[in-house]
């Protein structure tokens, strides 16, 4: 269905710009704090596990968020939706700013990262609609270009509002980001699933859609795949903070540093992503990133074991998450190209499978506190381990979508 079709046609560049922010929400809300976990941890005499749970509450939301909006705005559209939901994610980011206790921040931040989840699962639903194989890989490249600078700058303005205010000042100035977005995207945002295309029916249409999904085995090793990227992720954005400054006698300016050169690797790698998937099947793409990722990942793993130099463990670190420049987009390209109808289901699904598993990670990597790499580097071996078999295992069982599917929409 072209955006012709749909009667009011987007224009490209607002749209990408929109889309692109909108799913940058999420890390913004996790990236820009990181500088403070050890301040927060330190005010309501929490250890690294405990300030840890506020991320893993926020990861937990934003599952939560898409598993509830995603199925809906297969059947109310997309706008309404996601105004609804950066609407709510201001007022959970000023809740977070006037928390009296670690237990009130922590469902603070799970409010928060229902509403943001609310907003990124239908990001994805809004490509989908326009978009389909390898031009929909190519544009999700294309969002990570704008979705990487969240990674880049959060950390370097929570250091620059740490050094005016205390922790609180992050989540007033995130307060003030949702409110921006809303107002963008009440202002820019179009209707990109008419009434003909919405699903019909209540909670039992929208349950067995879901169903459907879970029975499809290439859709479900997608997912398994994206969720341990995931996974692998979260360890290494809980972790990063105390094992680079604390085990590895980082400044919280090198770690800023680092932390902005991983950003950038995955923001190059995913744009190389893009003119890629134009010339070589996504699924490729995928397989060889995989492997890169495990091998940083087990590079990693053997640098914490013999507590090697700072040097040691930034390269393998910034190789895994430069590879996730390619996982991340053509895994979820390829899953939402086998149920274009439910796209919004799927994308909840997707995404909420990312979420989860980044939960479950993100305090286990704190478990040995500020004394040892290891735990990180297990917690990311382990999870590039399981995406390599479950694209092995159950995604190469699952229905091949055409590599050279043109795009259902201009760019």
């Amino acid at each position: 269905m072209t955006s012709q079709e749909q009667g009011r046609v987007p224009r490209p560049g607002w749209l990408m710009v929109l889309l692109g922010t909108v799913t940058g929400v999420g890390p913004f809300s996790m990236d820009m704090y990181l500088p403070a976990l050890p301040r927060i941890a330190a005010e309501f005499h929490a250890g690294p596990s405990g300030a840890q749970l506020t991320l893993t509450a926020c990861l937990v939301g934003l599952a939560t968020g898409q598993l509830l909006t995603g199925p809906l705005s297969d059947r109310w559209g997309r706008r309404r939706p996601m105004l609804a939901g950066l609407g709510l994610y201001s007022v959970a980011s000023l809740l977070c700013a006037v928390a009296s206790s670690s237990g009130a921040l922590t469902a603070a931040r799970l409010g928060q990262g229902v509403a943001g989840g609310a907003a990124i699962v239908i990001a994805r639903a809004v490509v989908r609609d326009l978009y389909s194989g390898s031009a929909a890989a190519a544009y999700f490249s294309r969002l990570m270009l704008i979705f990487g600078v969240a990674p880049v700058l959060a950390p370097s303005v929570g250091g620059l509002v740490l050094r005016m205010a205390n922790w609180r000042g992050v989540f007033v100035v995130l307060t003030a980001i949702g409110a921006a977005v809303f107002a963008a995207a009440w202002a820019g945002l179009p209707e990109t699933l008419p009434a003909a295309r919405r699903q019909a029916g209540g909670l039992t249409q929208i349950l067995r859609g879901a169903r459907s999904l879970l029975w499809d085995a290439g859709y479900v090793g997608y997912v398994l795949t994206l969720g341990m990227a995931g996974a692998g992720l979260f360890a290494y954005i809980s972790g990063s903070s105390f094992v680079l400054q604390q085990v590895y006698g980082a400044s919280p300016q090198r770690y800023g540093v680092l932390f902005g050169l991983n950003a950038l690797g995955f923001v190059l790698v995913g744009q190389l992503n893009g003119r890629l998937v134009r010339r070589m099947a996504p699924r490729r793409v995928l397989a060889v990133a995989l492997v890169i990722l495990l091998g940083a990942a087990a590079a990693l793993l053997l640098a914490a074991g013999r507590h090697s130099s700072l040097l040691a463990a930034a390269v393998p670190l910034f190789v895994f998450m430069s590879s996730l420049g390619m996982v991340l987009p053509n895994t979820t390209a390829l899953a939402l190209d086998l149920h274009p109808e439910q796209a919004g289901t799927a994308s909840a699904l997707l995404g909420a499978a990312q979420m989860v598993c980044g939960a479950v990670v993100a305090p286990l990597v704190g478990l040995a506190g500020a004394r040892s790499a290891t735990p990180m580097g297990v917690a990311m071996a382990a999870a590039a381990s399981g995406g390599v078999l479950a694209f092995l295992l159950v995604a190469r069982r699952g229905t091949a979508v055409p590599a050279d599917r043109e795009a259902t929409a201009d760019a």
